[in-house]
């Protein structure tokens, strides 16, 4: 059986992350309800082509063109009534979104607010699926990749601070993508978990 991955999130860290898991022998799903913009060009792997289109349907529309792959896009809003539809995936719910035979194995959290971290972590950590989150500074600076028993979601500077606007992070953007990337890749072929901290010039392993 293939692993499943599900990456909730196709912003700055989530549409990267998905770029980065191309070659990956696994089923790969993305949720974001969030359309592209012209602002998210700058900063995520979004195209003009994409524009004015649910970001997961624009990002699986690319993955295909541009590497014959078959993305999974779920283009609504995690929320209480849909996460264990979403994130656990029932036979049921399996053979609605046409997925059978494939169960959840990882669950990567690209989020950039504490209500949809909270969520997911609320979801994944007692009913044990395996959850990576990772998290970036509003302005770029600072991230971390951390699992989620060891995760305490943080709010924001202030209510609905934009997150990785700018392009000027994008070399910063991508190394924390790689990083969370090559962190689930490492539990995918060895179940090996480890968390980091990664700030320009420094990368510090928390776990």
């Amino acid at each position: 059986m293939k692993h499943n991955v599900i990456i909730v999130g196709a912003g700055a860290l989530g549409s990267h992350v998905a770029l980065l898991a191309r070659n990956w022998d696994a089923k790969l799903t993305v949720i974001d309800f969030d359309r592209v913009e012209q602002k998210n060009v700058l900063a995520q792997f979004h195209t003009k082509m994409g524009m004015r289109q649910n970001k997961a349907q624009a990002l699986a529309k690319a993955m295909q063109g541009l590497f014959g792959l078959k993305l999974h896009p779920v283009p609504h809003r995690l929320t209480e009534d849909n996460v264990a539809a979403l994130l656990g995936r029932s036979e049921d719910d399996a053979g609605v979104m046409g997925l059978e035979g494939i169960g959840t194995t990882l669950v990567i959290d690209c989020t950039d607010n504490i209500e949809a971290r909270m969520l997911i972590q609320g979801y994944c950590k007692p009913n044990g699926t395996p959850c990576l989150h990772g998290c970036l500074s509003a302005d770029g600076q600072f991230m971390r990749a951390v699992w989620t028993e060891d995760f305490n979601p943080d709010p924001e500077g202030f209510e609905g601070e934009a997150t990785c606007e700018g392009g000027e992070q994008l070399p910063f953007y991508a190394m924390a993508a790689g990083l969370i990337a090559q962190i689930a890749q490492r539990w995918l072929t060895d179940w090996i978990k480890e968390s980091h901290q990664l700030m320009p010039g420094a990368l510090v392993r928390l776990a």
